[in-house]
């Protein structure tokens, strides 16, 4: 192998007789290496994005989130004790969801009403996506709601505890009356004690309120619509979301976050392959050059095809140097793109030098970036393998084609 790759590499960098041909191999080289640094680069910002709006998500979505299969709510029992003594269980709380009718002065809005006991704070990391006022949801025997941006946009609140927030509920208890269609209803009222900002869907649909007070509304003593808990990193999460359904059996569902936002994992997974595919037949495009280029240089080599086939080369030896000279056009424009995205990734890290349009409407002003090692070695896989086939077409001509020539005694 020394012997093919020390030719290949005296051919790659020496002085060719026709000056073009030594341009099209830097021109391939920079279409590769060009083609390297986007997909690391672009990856890189995809994974930032991801990590971002992870990290939203999960700042309202628990680790794990149990549901009865059959029914909208069920009353604990001692299993959920065990479970909630378990030791990879850091915390747990208990959950009440019901869609409500809200009245802010002369506004109303529908919105999911969640009442969360005193261990949601814990649960989730929603007291650090507060923007406005405070994570209160009871002080004292006062109930406050915390509500989104949208539904607060939607409803104008602002946070002067003299407007109350009035709920209505469908009273599940009573029976439709065309006399009076009020009493078909259970109304209380609450003050905004915070506003959070999450994303889009949670900050439009979602207000939490103590538990007590949607049970109170609901006319229920102890049931709950869910269970939701933060997972001890201590232990493995998947172990442990085993033992709970274990314990729970087929009547309940036990959920993690990928499950619980099964759909928008699965679709930011297929935009990220979808981003990787385009940009590699865009890197396939730039990788014609090879062929070119090899071509070229083939034809320039004959008589030196001619002089190593005269001192003994075999056939298969010839091909190996031109094949491994086309590599090496992708290996280095590869090693020196992949070097290139790392940088400035890096940079963007770093320094935060290109900013998003808008600044100062998002969460983060900058583009987010995340280099990942197995995205720069799938990269550098698929460039070479790019490369390899790229250089496979015209080393297959030496055999086709100028070998025979050569043993039949014509010139090339």
């Amino acid at each position: 192998m020394r012997f093919p790759f020390y030719i290949a590499r005296r051919y790659l960098f020496a002085r060719k007789s026709q000056n073009a041909i030594n341009i099209i191999s830097a021109i391939s080289m920079l279409g590769v290496g060009v083609g390297a640094m986007a997909l690391v680069v672009i990856l890189s910002v995809f994974n930032g994005f991801d990590e971002v709006v992870k990290s939203l998500f999960n700042s309202f979505d628990p680790d794990i989130r149990i549901a009865a299969v059959k029914g909208k709510v069920f009353t604990p029992d001692e299993t959920f004790q065990k479970i909630k003594k378990m030791p990879g269980v850091a915390h747990f709380a208990e959950i009440l969801e019901e869609n409500a009718l809200l009245k802010y002065g002369e506004r109303q809005h529908i919105a999911t009403i969640k009442g969360a006991d005193e261990s949601f704070i814990d649960v989730t990391g929603i007291d650090s996506m507060i923007y406005d006022g405070h994570m209160i949801l009871k002080d004292k025997n006062r109930s406050y709601a915390v509500v989104g941006q949208g539904v607060a946009y939607s409803l104008q609140i602002g946070l002067n505890f003299i407007t109350p927030l009035f709920v209505y509920m469908p009273d599940r208890l009573g029976s439709i009356n065309l006399t009076n269609p009020d009493d078909a209803f259970r109304r209380n009222y609450l003050y905004p004690s915070g506003i959070f900002t999450i994303e889009q869907d949670y900050d439009s649909r979602y207000i939490i309120v103590p538990i007590g007070f949607m049970r109170d509304l609901l006319d229920y003593t102890n049931e709950v619509s869910a269970i939701e808990i933060k997972l001890d990193p201590a232990f493995d999460p998947e172990t442990t979301q085993a033992q709970i359904s274990a314990l729970l059996g087929d009547a309940f569902t036990v959920q993690n976050r990928a499950q619980q936002n099964e759909l928008f994992y699965r679709v930011m997974k297929s935009e990220k392959w979808a981003i990787f595919l385009i940009l590699t037949f865009i890197l396939i495009i730039a990788s014609f050059n090879i062929i070119g280029s090899l071509s070229m240089l083939i034809i320039d080599k004959k008589n030196d095809i001619r002089s190593l086939r005269n001192l003994g080369a075999s056939p298969q030896l010839i091909s190996r140097i031109f094949l491994l000279e086309g590599w090496l056009i992708s290996i280095m424009g590869s090693l020196i793109g992949i070097a290139l995205g790392t940088l400035i990734s890096w940079i963007q890290d770093k320094y935060e030098l290109l900013k998003l349009s808008g600044s100062g409407t998002f969460i983060i002003d900058a583009y987010p970036v995340n280099l990942k090692l197995t995205d720069v070695l799938l990269v550098w896989i698929t460039v070479l393998l790019i490369g390899y086939l790229a250089a496979r077409y015209p080393v297959k001509q030496i055999s086709k084609k100028y070998l025979p020539e050569i043993e039949r005694g014509n010139t090339i």
